[in-house]
């Protein structure tokens, strides 16, 4: 009996060949583009890392000073923030009256006036006005002005810029105009002027002297620096003064007759000194843990693989640069001396007690170090470190750009060599196709070949 021929599919025996025939190519193609692919992830980790901490240096440079400085009411007559330019010190005011703002009721007014009475009034503020045209305000179309729809025309007035609020409200069942505005002080007094409005009973309401009644008189503040009395006034539309070189008050409080001043106190804010730092030792940490990611060495034992920049010098460099910054002295004193150490895995630490101390002895001294990273005028700390950074993450001659340009070109060329090796996969894929479709052809020509001798030929003794 003849042995049956082993049997096979074409294609598949074609698959396999033409992928044993790139094989090789083909890992060393997809090596790459993951080298390349993760290259680009960790540059934009990279950038995001240095950059987040460079703003965050900007913004302390930007306070022109890391120390912080309060200013403090000894009672509550309001609020009160200094710049680093404040001049520490104990000031005393007594707030003898607040700044309002007019609110003014128009009373006795008809919400009948026939639409043929209502030209144009000016509403003003103390010395400025707007006009209000009063004959497109009949909304609901019934020919009649009402209170409200009065009020409603004088808040859309194009004039007024949020200077005047028109209301109303119902006293005894009767409707009144409110005018209430928004700028304090004695000046801005809230007034109706009806020149042109037509004859009647609007015109002669909003005129009659007693018909308007002020809920909230318009005045200045009254403040006086020292004693009621004896000091020295300081009188204003606002509320807010600036009278002390970089501190800004807002009283919002009133005091009593005979009450005593309150103090100011300018001086140093520790809290928010430890504030200031703290921030800038949290942004150092968080781009030191990025680029401890991105450098680490991996355990072999335990199957973690390196970091993609396990092994590139440059940014080894970078952070050994950026390290060495952190410990330059300026006047003999480091960030060490202010309590800012350095820890064994690279992150730093705040010792506020430290910190307290050093401020008490030499304030002026944490300035000079921590210096600031000003485009035009950088020191310090923070100078040296923007400088390192921006080597790197400078957009147009930065080495992070650099590295980015060439990875770019590279993953361009990894896809023109693997569109090529496709092609070649595709060339022998069809060539060893061919080649099996054909044997398998001639191998079912042989076996039909051997069925017809067995048949010839076999034995028929049976």
């Amino acid at each position: 009996m003849a042995t049956t021929a082993a049997t096979y599919d074409p294609k598949s025996t074609a698959t396999q060949l033409a992928t044993a025939y790139i094989q090789d190519r083909q890992s060393i193609l997809t090596s790459q583009n993951t080298t390349a692919t993760s290259t680009e992830k960790a540059l934009s980790s990279l950038n995001s890392a240095l950059n987040t901490f460079e703003g965050v240096m900007s913004g302390l440079s930007l306070k022109k000073s890391v120390l912080a400085t309060s200013a403090t009411f000894s009672s509550t007559v309001g609020t009160a923030s200094a710049s680093t330019s404040a001049t520490p010190g104990n000031y005393f005011f007594y707030v003898e009256q607040l700044a309002t703002a007019n609110q003014a009721a128009y009373e006795n007014l008809s919400d009948t006036t026939p639409i043929a009475e209502a030209g144009t009034i000016s509403v003003s503020v103390g010395s400025t006005s707007f006009p209000v045209d009063l004959a497109t305000a009949d909304k609901s179309g019934d020919g009649i002005l009402s209170v409200k729809e009065l009020a409603a025309a004088i808040n859309i007035a194009s004039g007024n810029t949020a200077k005047v609020t028109a209301s109303t409200m119902t006293v005894n069942g009767v409707q009144q105009l409110v005018l209430t505005g928004t700028e304090t002080g004695a000046a801005n007094t809230v007034s109706i002027d009806t020149t042109a409005l037509p004859a009647g009973a609007l015109k002669d309401a909003l005129d009659l002297p007693g018909n308007r009644k002020d809920l909230i008189v318009a005045q200045d503040a009254i403040v006086w620096l020292g004693d009621q009395g004896t000091g020295t006034p300081l009188q204003q539309a606002s509320n807010t003064y600036n009278v002390i070189d970089g501190v800004s008050m807002t009283f919002t409080k009133a005091q009593t007759l005979g009450e005593k001043p309150v103090s100011l106190t300018v001086g140093t804010d520790s809290s928010g000194t430890q504030a200031n730092l703290q921030g800038f030792v949290d942004g150092w940490n968080a781009m030191i843990k990025t680029l401890q990611g991105l450098t680490d060495s991996g355990d072999a034992t335990k199957g973690d693989a390196a970091a993609v920049f396990h092994a590139d010098a440059g940014v080894q460099a970078l952070r050994t640069r950026m390290q060495a910054a952190l410990r330059q002295q300026v006047g003999g004193v480091s960030l060490v001396n202010y309590g800012i150490t350095a820890q064994r895995d690279g992150t730093l630490a705040l010792d506020t007690t430290r910190l307290n101390k050093a401020l008490a002895a030499n304030p002026t001294g944490l300035d000079a170090v921590m210096g600031s990273s000003s485009l035009t005028t950088p020191s310090g700390v923070m100078g040296s470190l923007d400088k390192l950074m921006d080597q790197w993450t400078d957009t147009s001659t930065g080495q992070i750009s650099k590295r980015r340009d060439n990875n770019t070109k590279l993953q361009s060329t990894i896809l023109d060599r693997q569109a090529r090796l496709d092609k070649q996969y595709e060339s022998a894929y069809v060539r060893y196709l061919n080649q099996f479709t054909k044997l398998q052809t001639l191998q079912a020509q042989m076996s039909s070949n051997t069925s017809i001798f067995d048949a010839l030929f076999g034995d028929k003794s049976n």
